[in-house]
């Protein structure tokens, strides 16, 4: 076991990302808590899938940021190197032939900070999810 020194937390593996203390309480809490250099990128990721789903609900599960109907449609996090946006295997799947260029798993998408968001790309997957009902 590997022990967070900021925070004392026990993971199994070594230098495992996570977020220390309280829970975020919304969306916006979240990215204020964030680095300062990567903030702007994050309030267009949120306004992006607001805009793409404005009938789903922002939300905060397992303190990511999170669009839900009946299930969860979007959620994103922040890493040390990237950002991980989670769609689920239907949408990493559907899209996967516009989503070569960058780290793909299970049912998230890794983008990674040296280049810039493909916020209409993102649009697509959230509407798209949204209209499948298909659920991360």
């Amino acid at each position: 076991m590997w022990t967070y020194p900021d925070c004392g937390r026990e993971f199994k593996r070594t230098n495992q990302d996570h977020y220390c203390g309280k829970a975020p309480a919304c969306v916006d809490d979240y990215i204020l808590h964030q680095n300062e250099n990567i903030r702007s990128t994050l309030v267009c990721l949120k306004n992006t899938i607001n805009n793409a789903i404005p009938e789903a609900m922002e939300t905060i599960a397992w303190s990511m940021p999170s669009w839900k109907r009946n299930g969860y449609i979007i959620q994103f996090a922040v890493s040390t190197k990237h950002i991980s946006v989670y769609v689920g295997e239907a949408a990493v799947g559907h899209f996967s032939d516009r989503l070569k260029e960058f780290d793909i798993y299970k049912g998230g998408i890794r983008f990674t900070f040296d280049r810039e968001l493909p916020f209409s790309l993102i649009s697509e997957i959230a509407g798209w999810c949204f209209e499948m009902d298909k659920t991360c």
